[in-house]
């Protein structure tokens, strides 16, 4: 739970925020959401003991949602996002963080979607990063 309060927190008030209308959902968007928005998701928690530590290595995604016709928008966004959370420092309460590198995304891809008022289409881009913490 600490961990994420403390994405959220670092996007609260941030251009990544406003780009997205400060839609970030946890795992899953709710049905027929407004566009643009993200979802994040925590793909793995390995615990780390290097018998003097005990850390934590989790493998954070991030996905990216337009309906917009250009891919300008979700360009845009991912931009807000890297310069966000790109080697960032969280405040994460009862740990340390000691990192958050991206591994890796980015790209926009184009997709055909069926929606209430027929077919569509939608972006979707996707960002991963490596973040290590440490309990305190």
């Amino acid at each position: 739970i600490a961990f994420k309060t403390a994405i959220f927190g670092k996007m609260a008030g941030t251009p990544f925020a406003t780009a997205i209308g400060s839609r970030l959902y946890d795992g899953r968007a709710p049905q027929n959401p407004t566009w643009p928005y993200a979802v994040y998701y925590i793909i793995s928690d390995v615990p780390q003991d290097t018998f003097t530590d005990k850390l934590e290595e989790i493998t954070l995604q991030f996905s990216v949602f337009s309906q917009a016709s250009s891919s300008t928008e979700i360009e845009d966004i991912i931009v807000n996002l890297k310069s966000l959370y790109d080697n960032c420092s969280l405040s994460i309460t009862g740990n340390t963080h000691i990192m958050m590198n991206r591994q890796g995304g980015g790209g926009a891809t184009k997709y055909p979607a069926d929606t209430e008022t027929g077919t569509g289409e939608y972006w979707q881009a996707d960002v991963d990063y490596e973040v290590i913490m440490q309990k305190s």
